[in-house]
C-alpha cells in the first residue's frame, strides 16, 4: 500500500502506532483520562481498518490480503472497548 500511496500508508501506520500508544497511556492514567485514551485507541483502530478497506477499494491490496488483518481487528476493537468501561 505504501508503495502505491505513501500518504495512505503513512496514515495507516500512524493510526496503528496511535492504538498502541493510547492503550499504554490509558493504563497510566486516572479513570476519566484513561477512558479517553482507550476511546482514542479504539478510534485509531477503526481508522486503520478503514485505511485498509480504502487500499482494497483503490486496488492497492487484495481483499484476501487484508481479510486476516481486518478479522483480527474486530476482537481487538471489542477488547479496547472493554478497557474504556473499566
Amino acid at each position: 500500500m505504501a508503495r502505491r500511496d505513501g500518504d495512505l500508508g503513512s496514515q495507516v501506520r500512524r493510526a496503528l502506532s496511535s492504538v498502541a500508544l493510547n492503550i499504554s497511556e490509558g493504563f497510566g492514567s486516572a479513570a476519566g483520562n484513561a477512558r479517553l485514551r482507550f476511546e482514542s485507541a479504539r478510534g485509531s483502530l477503526y481508522e486503520a481498518q478503514a485505511g485498509l478497506r480504502v487500499a482494497v477499494a483503490w486496488g492497492y491490496l487484495s481483499a484476501e490480503e487484508c481479510a486476516p488483518v481486518l478479522m483480527a481487528g474486530d476482537p481487538l476493537v471489542a477488547r479496547v472497548f472493554g478497557l474504556g468501561r473499566r
